[in-house]
């Protein structure tokens, strides 16, 4: 990887010597921070485009700078260099300098990247997890800004951040994949929240999808309703089975065909196992429906452009929120109900993504399915309540001014919401209404003492089932 512009033809005045790192894992993430540059979100500074490889074996996965429009999103940067490179043989998921080594990885980088020891800002994905976290640590001194490529911008923050980091991190930019809701994510250290502008990024996704050889486009199917079913891969996160995730993907096919598209278009996870498409295949015959299965690596966002289908359908893949926001295809999700009950621990930070899915997106499966969601800043911000209960139920010591908030919301939604996305052993251990005996516990002095009391009584209880 090497230089791919010139920072003067962009007018950057070298003698102010600040640099720009950005780093990127996805194609997505470096269309998100393409269109935030296009806004002026970022004022003129020298642009290093940092490339991460985070898939589990590298070396198996497609890079991205072999994905559809990879080179259109590129010309925005200075310099393109890869982090897998630089640490290599250690994988990016799991690398962090020693403590002591941290100034020498600096002063190596800064000469390596040409970023010199003028002033640095970071920008990064997941600043919480590796390599964001590594870089922040190497880079100490460095200002920094985080980027959210997709739903889990809504739900609280992972883990609690070192403060040496935290306190350095300026702004949270984002898509406003559903207007009125406000994200969670690093609103514990009140950072300000910045949407990057849908017009600036649907400009983006165009240019990449204009990218696609000419044969391509003309692939899609004329005449006939087609619907894009797409898959994520879960058995991967060890949230379903293998043998799950193929049923989950036949009930798309078969809901698909139920809403009268004669074709369907599958655009498989990058590392997910040929044996997929082949159940599919069957599936796709008993059904009667003509079935393509993409193998280019490519964004969802391009396959809609491609294919122009009239139903997308998905489990909780944030690109059903853009085929909505962006194109206005109708949208529906299958096996969220059955991934909410899945997800493990109550932490796992796809809960907020697979509960905005399931609240908000109808059912393919039932008599709703295919309709266009409309998203208004009503319908955001009636989400609002739910995501702060999920989230400090997620992050209860983060996010603890929440909690007498969540308590009325859980008092007037027992039986209802809350059941079906708070676990009662989750209100159990939190002394949450709707937990067992969480009026009890509510009346014994001292929080500790109430819950220590709630887990002993629902383990005699449990005992007492068996």
């Amino acid at each position: 990887m090497s230089d791919v512009t010139g920072a003067k033809e962009r007018g950057v005045d070298e003698r102010a010597g600040r640099t720009q790192l950005f780093e990127v894992s996805t194609l997505y993430g470096a269309a998100t921070l393409a269109a935030a540059i296009d806004a002026g979100l970022f004022e003129p500074a020298r642009r290093v485009l940092l490339v991460s490889n985070n898939a589990t074996v590298p070396e198996a996965a497609a890079a991205l700078e072999e994905m559809t429009g990879w080179d259109r999103v590129v010309t925005r940067f200075d310099t393109v260099v890869s982090w897998n490179d630089t640490i290599y043989p250690n994988h990016p998921s799991l690398w962090a300098p020693e403590p002591a080594d941290v100034p020498v990885w600096d002063r190596l980088l800064r000469g390596a990247w040409g970023i010199g020891d003028g002033p640095l800002d970071l920008v990064v994905e997941s600043v919480h997890a590796k390599p964001a976290a590594a870089l922040a640590e190497i880079f100490a001194d460095a200002s920094v800004e985080v980027y959210a490529d997709g739903l889990m911008s809504y739900g609280p923050t992972r883990e609690r951040l070192q403060w040496p980091t935290a306190c350095r991190i300026r702004r949270l930019l984002h898509l406003d994949l559903i207007p009125g809701l406000a994200p969670m994510l690093l609103s514990e250290y009140e950072v300000p929240a910045r949407v990057v502008p849908d017009a600036a990024f649907r400009a983006v996704l165009d240019e990449i999808s204009g990218a696609a050889a000419p044969e391509a486009r003309e692939a899609a199917p004329a005449g006939g309703r087609t619907a894009v079913l797409l898959g994520q891969y879960l058995a991967a996160l060890n949230i379903l089975t293998a043998a799950e995730e193929e049923s989950l993907h036949e009930r798309m096919l078969r809901g698909a065909a139920a809403a009268g598209c004669g074709t369907v278009v599958f655009k498989p996870h990058p590392t997910a196992p040929a044996q997929y498409s082949r159940t599919l295949e069957k599936a796709a015959a008993d059904a009667g429906v003509r079935l393509t299965v993409l193998t280019e690596p490519m964004l969802a966002e391009t396959v809609f452009d491609r294919f122009r289908p009239d139903l997308v359908v998905g489990c909780f893949s944030t690109a059903l929120l853009t085929a909505s926001a962006y194109y206005g295809v109708p949208i529906a999700r299958v096996g969220t109900e059955l991934v909410l009950s899945r997800l493990r621990p109550f932490q796992n930070s796809n809960r907020v993504p697979v509960t905005l899915v399931d609240a908000f997106l109808p059912d393919l499966e039932e008599e709703r399915a295919g309709r266009v969601v409309t998203a208004d800043t009503e319908a955001g911000a009636a989400l609002q309540p739910l995501v702060r209960v999920i989230g400090f139920t997620m992050q209860p010591r983060m996010h603890a001014a929440l909690r007498g908030e969540a308590e009325r919301w859980l008092s007037e939604h027992q039986g209802g919401l809350a059941a079906r996305y708070v676990k009662r052993s989750r209100l159990t251990a939190l002394a949450l209404p709707g937990g067992f005996a969480s009026g009890v516990a509510g009346q014994l002095p001292g929080r500790r003492a109430a819950l220590r009391f709630v887990r002993k009584v629902r383990g005699t209880a449990a005992k007492a089932r068996r």
